[in-house]
């Protein structure tokens, strides 16, 4: 079903990535794959095949950004970009390290601006553009901290990102669960309905290939999580307090 295509995945270097490359190149897709450090990336890129290249860049920084929409360029049109590159840091707001919360709004909020300015370009006309928000950025929960807050800003965008591309770029949302993954393994709290990060790339391609706007999964934590959302606040902050205790 994906031969010939060519996806470039952002954050492609282990979890969810690193999954959903396999499965591409596994149906025949061409990857470009793009993460921060380059040992990982080179790694899965040589496990792939010579067909697939890797191409380092720092999302949180917009000349590395720029760098590497130019090489991209260079290799013909994109059929897909998957952008889920995202830093994390558990714990409650009054305990984060400042400068480490600037990081991860940088990376996780800066970063989607970055790629949603310059990588529509690389796109064919009618190619798809998906970014990773989380049910994290629902709605306000204990311990969500400044990751949550930051991944409320990515759905944002991207909602705005979607109503400015109609009619020429696909622009979906990705907004993953629990996936057991390096940055889940921080949390020390219950994690519920937790999937593989296999489990995940499944979902994720099922969704972009179907129609609707948002994939996001398992349906048994989002849905509830969704229904949350449409409660007035008198109903939602007694429900969500209760967690800090």
């Amino acid at each position: 079903m994906h031969e010939g295509r060519t996806t470039w995945i952002i954050g492609a270097s282990e979890g969810i990535g690193a999954a959903l490359a396999r499965d591409w190149a596994r149906r025949g897709t061409r990857m470009i794959l793009s993460a921060r450090g380059s040992g990982r990336l080179n790694e899965l890129a040589t496990e792939l095949g010579p067909d697939h290249v890797a191409i380092s860049m720092d999302v949180g920084d917009r000349s590395s950004v720029d760098t590497a929409v130019a090489k991209i360029a260079g290799l013909g049109p994109l059929d897909r970009i998957v952008h889920l590159a995202a830093l994390y840091d558990p714990g409650k707001i009054a305990d984060l390290d400042p400068d480490t919360a600037a990081q991860i709004v940088t990376v996780n909020l800066m970063g989607c601006f970055h790629i949603a300015q310059t990588a529509p370009g690389l796109l064919r006309r009618g190619g798809q553009l998906a970014f990773c928000g989380s049910v994290a950025g629902y709605i306000g929960l204990p311990q969500g901290q400044i990751y949550s807050a930051s991944k409320a800003g990515v759905i944002n965008l991207v909602e705005s990102l979607r109503a400015e591309l109609a009619g020429q770029i696909d622009v979906r949302l990705i907004s993953p669960g629990f996936v057991d993954t390096r940055l889940t393994q921080r949390n020390d709290f219950n994690m519920p309905a937790m999937v593989s990060p296999e489990i995940a790339a499944q979902r994720i391609i099922a969704g972009l290939d179907g129609r609707r706007f948002e994939v996001h999964f398992p349906r048994r934590l989002t849905l509830l999580l969704k229904l949350l959302q449409t409660l007035p606040y008198w109903a939602t902050l007694p429900l969500t307090g209760r967690l800090t205790k």
